[in-house]
Protein backbone atom coordinates (compact mmCIF):
# COMPACT_ATOMS: atom_id res chain seq x y z
CA UNK A 1 0.00 0.00 0.00
CA UNK A 2 1.55 3.56 -0.50
CA UNK A 3 1.40 6.38 1.72
CA UNK A 4 0.58 9.59 0.85
CA UNK A 5 4.33 11.10 -0.14
CA UNK A 6 4.85 8.21 -2.52
CA UNK A 7 3.80 7.57 -5.71
CA UNK A 8 2.76 4.40 -8.25
CA UNK A 9 5.36 4.29 -10.51
CA UNK A 10 4.85 4.14 -14.51
CA UNK A 11 4.49 0.38 -14.66
CA UNK A 12 2.19 0.44 -11.79
CA UNK A 13 0.04 3.31 -13.13
CA UNK A 14 -0.43 1.51 -16.54
CA UNK A 15 -2.78 -1.11 -15.49
CA UNK A 16 -4.59 1.31 -13.12
CA UNK A 17 -4.92 3.34 -16.08
CA UNK A 18 -6.09 0.78 -18.50
CA UNK A 19 -8.42 -0.89 -16.11
CA UNK A 20 -10.47 2.89 -15.20
CA UNK A 21 -10.59 2.98 -18.82
CA UNK A 22 -12.55 0.02 -19.29
CA UNK A 23 -14.73 0.49 -16.05
CA UNK A 24 -15.22 3.78 -16.65
CA UNK A 25 -17.08 2.62 -20.27
CA UNK A 26 -18.60 -0.60 -19.02
CA UNK A 27 -19.76 0.64 -15.72
CA UNK A 28 -21.84 3.51 -15.59
CA UNK A 29 -21.97 4.47 -11.89
CA UNK A 30 -18.09 4.01 -11.75
CA UNK A 31 -18.09 6.42 -14.83
CA UNK A 32 -20.04 8.77 -12.12
CA UNK A 33 -17.42 8.43 -9.56
CA UNK A 34 -14.29 8.98 -11.58
CA UNK A 35 -16.09 12.05 -13.16
CA UNK A 36 -16.62 13.40 -9.41
CA UNK A 37 -13.17 12.80 -8.66
CA UNK A 38 -11.63 14.47 -11.51
CA UNK A 39 -14.07 17.47 -11.76
CA UNK A 40 -13.46 20.75 -9.27
CA UNK A 41 -16.08 21.27 -7.51
CA UNK A 42 -18.22 23.99 -9.03
CA UNK A 43 -17.97 27.60 -7.86
CA UNK A 44 -20.94 29.86 -7.78
CA UNK A 45 -21.03 31.10 -11.35
CA UNK A 46 -21.56 35.08 -11.10
CA UNK A 47 -23.52 36.57 -13.52
CA UNK A 48 -22.01 37.40 -16.99
CA UNK A 49 -22.25 40.70 -18.53
CA UNK A 50 -21.76 41.27 -22.15
CA UNK A 51 -18.71 43.00 -23.04
CA UNK A 52 -18.80 44.46 -26.22
CA UNK A 53 -16.57 42.89 -28.79
CA UNK A 54 -13.38 45.49 -29.57
CA UNK A 55 -13.94 47.05 -33.34
CA UNK A 56 -11.90 45.06 -35.65
CA UNK A 57 -8.98 46.39 -36.74
CA UNK A 58 -9.71 48.79 -40.24
CA UNK A 59 -8.16 47.25 -43.08
CA UNK A 60 -5.29 48.23 -44.84
CA UNK A 61 -6.37 49.76 -47.95
CA UNK A 62 -4.03 49.77 -50.94
CA UNK A 63 -3.96 52.11 -53.81
CA UNK A 64 -3.73 51.10 -57.09
CA UNK A 65 -1.20 52.65 -59.23
CA UNK A 66 -2.19 53.24 -62.86
CA UNK A 67 1.09 52.18 -65.50
CA UNK A 68 0.29 55.68 -67.09
CA UNK A 69 2.06 58.22 -64.70
CA UNK A 70 5.10 55.65 -64.70
CA UNK A 71 4.93 55.00 -68.43
CA UNK A 72 4.64 58.94 -69.70
CA UNK A 73 7.45 59.73 -67.47
CA UNK A 74 9.56 57.24 -69.06
CA UNK A 75 8.35 58.63 -72.32
CA UNK A 76 9.50 62.19 -71.22
CA UNK A 77 12.87 60.68 -70.46
CA UNK A 78 13.14 59.19 -73.51
CA UNK A 79 12.24 62.36 -75.58
CA UNK A 80 14.56 64.64 -73.52
CA UNK A 81 17.43 62.28 -72.39
CA UNK A 82 17.21 59.11 -74.87
CA UNK A 83 17.15 57.09 -71.42
CA UNK A 84 15.72 53.77 -73.08
CA UNK A 85 18.04 54.41 -76.40
CA UNK A 86 21.22 54.33 -73.39
CA UNK A 87 20.26 51.76 -71.80
CA UNK A 88 19.52 49.03 -74.33
CA UNK A 89 22.32 49.96 -75.81
CA UNK A 90 25.08 46.75 -75.80
CA UNK A 91 27.91 49.27 -74.49
CA UNK A 92 30.71 46.56 -75.10
CA UNK A 93 32.19 47.62 -78.35
CA UNK A 94 31.83 51.46 -77.38
CA UNK A 95 34.62 53.65 -76.39
CA UNK A 96 34.86 54.44 -72.84
CA UNK A 97 35.10 58.17 -74.12
CA UNK A 98 31.86 57.71 -76.25
CA UNK A 99 30.17 56.05 -73.60
CA UNK A 100 30.79 59.36 -70.80
CA UNK A 101 29.80 61.51 -73.82
CA UNK A 102 26.59 59.68 -73.84
CA UNK A 103 26.01 59.93 -70.01
CA UNK A 104 26.52 63.28 -70.56
CA UNK A 105 23.33 64.11 -73.02
CA UNK A 106 21.30 60.97 -70.78
CA UNK A 107 22.18 63.44 -67.71
CA UNK A 108 21.53 66.61 -69.05
CA UNK A 109 18.17 65.20 -70.67
CA UNK A 110 17.08 63.64 -67.17
CA UNK A 111 18.12 66.93 -65.43
CA UNK A 112 16.01 68.88 -67.60
CA UNK A 113 13.19 66.49 -67.45
CA UNK A 114 13.11 66.45 -63.12
CA UNK A 115 13.07 70.31 -63.35
CA UNK A 116 10.16 70.96 -65.82
CA UNK A 117 7.80 68.36 -64.63
CA UNK A 118 8.65 67.71 -60.79
CA UNK A 119 9.94 70.20 -57.47
CA UNK A 120 12.10 67.77 -55.36
CA UNK A 121 13.46 68.82 -52.13
CA UNK A 122 15.69 66.62 -49.88
CA UNK A 123 13.93 65.12 -46.97
CA UNK A 124 16.36 66.11 -44.21
CA UNK A 125 18.18 69.53 -43.93
CA UNK A 126 21.14 68.82 -42.53
CA UNK A 127 24.21 67.94 -44.23
CA UNK A 128 25.25 64.64 -44.76
CA UNK A 129 27.52 63.63 -42.55
CA UNK A 130 26.25 65.12 -39.75
CA UNK A 131 25.43 63.51 -36.53
CA UNK A 132 21.69 63.48 -35.38
CA UNK A 133 18.99 62.36 -33.37
CA UNK A 134 15.80 60.29 -33.77
CA UNK A 135 13.25 61.34 -31.52
CA UNK A 136 10.52 58.25 -30.39
CA UNK A 137 8.08 58.62 -32.87
CA UNK A 138 9.87 59.51 -36.32
CA UNK A 139 8.59 58.83 -39.53
CA UNK A 140 9.65 55.38 -40.98
CA UNK A 141 8.65 56.49 -44.42
CA UNK A 142 11.06 59.74 -44.49
CA UNK A 143 13.75 58.06 -43.08
CA UNK A 144 15.72 54.55 -42.78
CA UNK A 145 17.87 53.56 -40.26
CA UNK A 146 20.86 51.16 -41.60
CA UNK A 147 23.90 49.83 -39.70
CA UNK A 148 23.54 47.96 -36.17
CA UNK A 149 19.55 48.99 -35.12
CA UNK A 150 19.13 47.47 -31.57
CA UNK A 151 16.68 49.18 -29.13
CA UNK A 152 14.21 52.09 -29.48
CA UNK A 153 14.16 55.74 -30.18
CA UNK A 154 15.81 57.97 -29.97
CA UNK A 155 18.49 57.02 -32.20
CA UNK A 156 21.74 58.90 -32.47
CA UNK A 157 23.10 58.16 -36.17
CA UNK A 158 24.86 60.17 -39.36
CA UNK A 159 23.12 61.37 -41.76
CA UNK A 160 24.82 59.06 -44.65
CA UNK A 161 21.99 60.42 -47.41
CA UNK A 162 19.46 63.34 -47.19
CA UNK A 163 16.50 61.96 -49.05
CA UNK A 164 14.56 63.37 -51.85
CA UNK A 165 10.67 64.08 -51.63
CA UNK A 166 8.57 65.37 -54.64
CA UNK A 167 6.52 68.58 -53.23
CA UNK A 168 4.50 68.78 -56.57
CA UNK A 169 4.33 66.83 -60.24
CA UNK A 170 3.37 68.63 -63.31
CA UNK A 171 2.90 65.52 -65.97
CA UNK A 172 1.09 66.94 -68.99
CA UNK A 173 -2.48 65.63 -68.96
CA UNK A 174 -3.22 63.44 -71.64
CA UNK A 175 -5.92 62.43 -73.61
CA UNK A 176 -8.36 59.91 -73.50
CA UNK A 177 -6.59 58.49 -76.98
CA UNK A 178 -3.11 58.57 -76.04
CA UNK A 179 -1.69 55.11 -75.23
CA UNK A 180 1.15 55.54 -72.96
CA UNK A 181 2.46 52.25 -73.31
CA UNK A 182 4.05 53.94 -76.46
CA UNK A 183 7.41 55.30 -74.89
CA UNK A 184 8.54 56.46 -78.26
CA UNK A 185 7.09 55.99 -82.39
CA UNK A 186 9.06 54.04 -84.21
CA UNK A 187 10.59 56.91 -86.78
CA UNK A 188 10.65 56.47 -90.75
CA UNK A 189 12.28 58.47 -92.63
CA UNK A 190 11.13 59.45 -96.31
Amino acid sequence: MSTPSSHPSFWRRVPLAFGAFFSTLSDAAYAARVEKLSLPEAAPVAPVTPVAPAPAPAPVILKEATPDAALQLLALLQREARLIDFTQENLGSHADADIGAAARVVHEGCAKVMREYFTIAPVRQEAEGSRIVLQEGFDSAQVRLTGNVVGSAPFTGTLSHRGWRASSVRLPKLSEQHDAAILAPAEVEL
